[in-house]
């Protein structure tokens, strides 16, 4: 396990390709929107938002998104990006992201996400399915049952 990401449930690795970086040699910042959406993704994975929403129609959406860059990124490296809830409210719940150098050991980038509960056949929110609500819980609290 990676120190820093101790307590994120998910954990995908992400190689940087040459052509992430921009101008100033070093990772794009845009790109790490997209390495945390990645991480989302295998979060939704997890918990079978995907499958829930083909199902039934209510599924999750992106409210909001935020990044704080704290180290410069170059090819080559692989980055590991972790996805957990922080917050997990009636229709919403909080995504917190790290971005972890592997060979620099360092935190590339931090951020959160606000993903809301969406009835796309009506589009309007939702409160969060209780099965989904559930996943969550069981998949970040198996994580802390198996750190014990």
């Amino acid at each position: 396990m990676i120190p820093s990401l101790d307590g994120f449930p998910v954990i995908i690795e992400v190689p940087v390709r040459w052509g992430d970086m921009d101008a100033f040699r070093h990772v794009n910042n845009i790109l790490y929107f997209q390495y945390f959406e990645s991480a989302r993704i295998e979060y939704f994975h997890r918990i079978q938002a995907m499958e829930h929403l083909e199902e039934t129609g209510v599924g999750p959406i992106l409210a909001s998104t935020q990044c704080r860059f704290r180290f410069p990124v170059t090819y080559p490296d692989t980055l590991w990006v972790g996805a957990k809830i922080t917050e997990l409210g009636d229709d919403r719940f909080t995504h917190r992201y790290l971005a972890v150098s592997k060979t620099h050991d360092k935190v590339a980038a931090e951020g959160d996400g606000v993903v809301v509960a969406f009835n796309y056949h009506t589009n309007q929110k939702a409160p969060i399915p209780a099965k989904i609500k559930k996943r969550i819980l069981k998949l970040e609290n198996d994580l802390k049952e198996n750190n014990r």
